[in-house]
């Protein structure tokens, strides 16, 4: 059985002396995991596209219930990304976070649209990296059925919480004075602004994604809210976020 589909390259593994095993995203059937045989070779007509990132054209053959990379043909590399640790962390992230969510064999076409989009603003676009970081943490647990309750209070039901709060646990806005009321577990607090960006990532649309602009203090609150809620729901941490954080950190005494 064969088949050609467009994909990117989430993880790549290398496997014996000159093979690699690779996790696809692809269009037509959701994650696949591969094997791309002789890869690794220097004349190896499939190696630029065996590599994490890579958006190509993929055409797989099946043998006795395992998936192998037959041809393909690379579309973008996101060179952009590849130069720039930071940025190349960041997508590590990205990456480490998608596989997680898609499921082996489901088409996941508005998780696949998700990544990407953010892929090309880190690439192309002059995006601050924390924006396309909160973006992605919100609208893709948002995509795997992690959406939060935003409409109004989960309390008192008002539309504009006074004070705003996400409870991790429950999922919902809240305002500061109902906390209480929500039972155990962790709040983390928003701003007017951090909440009205926050409806704007779950519910607008796909291509305008990235279309909102907040303060540095919106921004941070939105910011430690979407990776606390994504690893809350999860119930798990990610190594490539540790290694993001760890470059992107500066102590106090190094801040301007």
């Amino acid at each position: 059985m064969h088949l050609t589909t467009n994909a990117l390259v989430l993880r790549e593994v290398n496997y014996k002396e000159s093979d690699k095993i690779l996790t696809l995203l692809t269009e037509k059937e959701g994650k696949r995991t591969v094997s791309a045989h002789g890869c690794r070779k220097k004349d190896s007509p499939i190696a630029s596209a065996c590599q994490l990132l890579n958006w190509g054209e993929f055409t797989l053959y099946e043998f006795r219930g395992m998936w192998s990379v037959k041809e393909t043909a690379s579309e973008r590399l996101f060179d952009g990304i590849r130069g720039d640790l930071e940025k190349i962390a960041l997508a590590s992230y990205l990456m480490e976070v998608t596989e997680t969510l898609a499921e082996e064999g489901q088409p996941d076409p508005g998780l696949l649209s998700v990544t990407l989009n953010c892929l090309h603003a880190m690439d192309k676009l002059r995006v601050p990296l924390s924006q396309v970081k909160s973006a992605f943490e919100w609208r893709s647990m948002a995509l795997a059925g992690y959406e939060p309750q935003l409409e109004r209070c989960g309390v008192c039901f008002r539309e504009k919480p006074n004070d705003p709060h996400i409870h991790l646990g429950e999922g919902t806005v809240h305002c500061a004075a109902c906390r209480e009321k929500l039972g155990e577990g962790v709040s983390m607090p928003l701003t007017v602004s951090a909440l009205a960006a926050l409806r704007h990532i779950v519910w607008g649309p796909r291509k305008r994604l990235l279309a909102f602009r907040l303060d540095v203090d919106g921004m941070r609150r939105l910011g430690e809210a979407s990776e606390a809620y994504l690893m809350t729901r999860l119930e798990r941490g990610f190594r490539t976020l540790d290694f993001y954080k760890s470059i992107t950190y500066k102590p106090n005494w190094a801040k301007p």
